[in-house]
């Protein structure tokens, strides 16, 4: 079987990957509230760029003086990454946030939702994830980096709030720049982007993560030592797959509460995402359902290899403890020999005997020989 990273590098040429930078600078505009502010983009009603640089309040000026994103006009895209309390409090008055979702979007490690703030804003939850690369198993290594996306969805506005090392969106609103007519339908098609790119990366970080059960699968049952170290030299069989399974319940949390929020932005009627944009999120919430079902299915293959090690763990055990058991059987024969005729007993007639001392040595022998051939052939040595 090849070896995990051989198996990646064939799945990349398959299946490559986008280059995804940590903080999306490839817009140069910057808003006077702090270098959280890595994009700020302004969309006319045909989907395509009004200016190339623009501050927020320039941005939102220039939208507006068009015409509300209801009667055709455009919107701007806005994308922060961890901004302070500071940083966000000019969007906050500029565009009439409601003051709990701005609370939520500065704090990180919120379960993905889907909130509506009258019919004029919504605020939604997505969690991120991307694979850690690693040659093996060690006790403090990660297989699944967690992140966090916040999207602010008004009538002519699109505000993203992202928190960890990756999930840049820089990439993801370039390809929507390739297609003006998704862009042309308003923050809403931005939404339902962000949740199909979410979801997009479960897919790959689920496959990635499948290498790595199918490499320690294989692992621990060719292993020749389970009691004892892994044969690829990290973690012991048992401990490489709790780090997996942790790993896996990171990955859990981050799909599982999505499916709710994913439900209501398809079926839930409201003025800011379009009946026909509801029918694209049916498709990303049946991707999400993929995702999940390979989660519950990786654990419960997890359960089985935990088992299967244990058992092979404890098989090995009882065969080792035959063994010892078998020769101190095999001891004790010249060690109850020895012991009798060390006695000293005046009276013991093999003592005088010429023929004693050869004839107990090859009692002792002929014994210990026929007993070490039936342990043999029962399996014992």
């Amino acid at each position: 079987m090849p070896t995990v990273p051989v198996v990646r590098s064939l799945r990349r040429v398959v299946r490559p990957r986008a280059s995804r930078p940590g903080v999306d600078l490839s817009h140069p505009a910057r808003s006077p509230l702090g270098t959280s502010v890595v994009s700020c983009v302004a969309y006319d009603r045909e989907g395509t760029r009004l200016m190339a640089e623009c501050g927020i309040a320039d941005a939102l000026a220039c939208v507006r003086k068009g015409g509300s994103s209801r009667e055709g006009g455009g919107f701007v895209w806005i994308g922060l990454h961890e901004p302070t309390e500071a940083e966000f409090e000019g969007i906050t008055e500029l565009f009439g946030l409601h003051p709990l979702a701005v609370e939520n979007a500065l704090e990180p490690h919120q379960r993905p939702k889907a909130e509506w703030f009258g019919g004029d804003m919504m605020y939604a939850v997505f969690k991120t994830v991307t694979y850690v690369e690693h040659e093996k198993l060690t006790a403090t290594s990660e297989v699944v980096d967690t992140g966090e996306i916040v999207v602010f969805t008004g009538a002519d506005f699109v505000i993203t709030v992202r928190h960890g090392r990756h999930g840049s969106l820089g990439p993801l609103r370039e390809a929507l720049e390739t297609e003006p007519e998704r862009l042309a339908q308003g923050p809403a098609a931005v939404l339902h982007a962000i949740a199909d790119h979410v979801v997009d990366d479960y897919l790959l970080v689920a496959d990635e993560v499948q290498t790595d059960i199918d490499a320690l699968e294989s692992d621990v049952f060719a292993s020749e030592t389970p009691s004892g170290g892994s044969s690829s030299g990290g973690l012991s069989g048992t401990g490489r797959i709790y780090q997996l399974k942790r790993e896996l319940l990171e990955l859990k949390r981050a799909t599982l509460p999505l499916a709710r929020p994913l439900e209501l932005l398809s079926d839930r009627p409201n003025r800011l995402i379009d009946p026909e944009i509801r029918k694209y999120f049916r498709d990303v919430a049946d991707h999400l359902a993929r995702v999940t079902e390979q989660i519950a299915s990786f654990e419960a293959l997890l359960d089985s290899i935990l088992q299967a090690h244990l058992a092979q763990v404890s098989t090995a055990q009882n065969e080792g403890m035959r063994k010892i058991s078998a020769w101190v059987a095999i001891v004790a024969v010249p060690t109850m020999v020895c012991g009798i005729y060390g006695m000293n007993f005046d009276h013991m007639p093999e003592l005088r005997s010429p023929l004693g001392y050869p004839l107990t040595l090859v009692v002792i022998t002929a014994t210990c020989v026929a007993m070490y051939r039936a342990f043999r052939r029962n399996g014992w040595l």
